[in-house]
């Protein structure tokens, strides 16, 4: 069984401003665009049976499309740097939908994730970089950020024994709702109406 874990997709237009950061880092292993995304909870390897019912719990998840925006860079290890990842806005909504995901882990019988949720896109693991070098790469590149976009739908993706950094493939897809205030007001003014 592969090992699964619940993530939300990047944009192609943030995909792309993120890729602008590639390069300038000695024993950088640059993670492939088609390959950034948030982790929201990293399940690994289960059976076929567990991963079923993650499945059913997931697909019945009832939660609004919410606004990211990503900014800011940072590495993960501080004294031996082993990434260096894009920051997340903070969204309440990506929040609670990252806790509900937890919750329903749980009750199924998965220990819970020890890693506190820190949303970032992992823009390359580091192999034996200098720390100094890490801290130039991240000055010059502090004040990224890509336009607001919008989450509609989050994923449980999949990946192969490897090294990490991909190649990832979508197992499922979980659409979230849009907001009530923007149904109401298509319902209001609906399309037939036009002249």
């Amino acid at each position: 069984m592969p090992r699964l874990f619940t993530a939300l997709e990047i944009p192609r237009n943030a995909a792309m401003s993120l890729s602008l950061l590639r390069g300038g880092l000695p024993g950088a292993r640059w993670i492939d665009v088609e390959n950034y995304h948030i982790t929201l909870r990293f399940i690994g390897d289960v059976d076929w049976r567990t991963a079923d019912e993650i499945i059913d719990r997931l697909d019945r998840i009832e939660r609004p499309e919410f606004q990211l925006q990503l900014s800011g860079t940072g590495a993960f290890g501080s004294k031996k740097p082993h990434s260096v990842w894009a920051g997340v806005s903070i969204a309440p909504e990506m929040f609670a939908l990252q806790a509900e995901i937890e919750r329903i882990c749980q009750r199924i019988g998965l220990p819970s994730d020890p890693r506190k949720f820190t949303p970032h896109v992992t823009l390359a693991r580091l192999r034996s970089s200098r720390v100094e070098d890490v801290v130039e790469y991240l000055s010059g590149r502090g004040n990224f950020v890509t336009a607001p976009f919008t989450v509609s739908r989050f994923v449980l993706l999949s990946s192969r024994d490897s090294v990490g950094g991909g190649p990832y493939l979508t197992e499922e897809v979980f659409p979230l709702h849009e907001e009530r205030s923007n149904l109401a007001s298509n319902e209001e003014h609906p399309a037939s109406s036009v002249w």
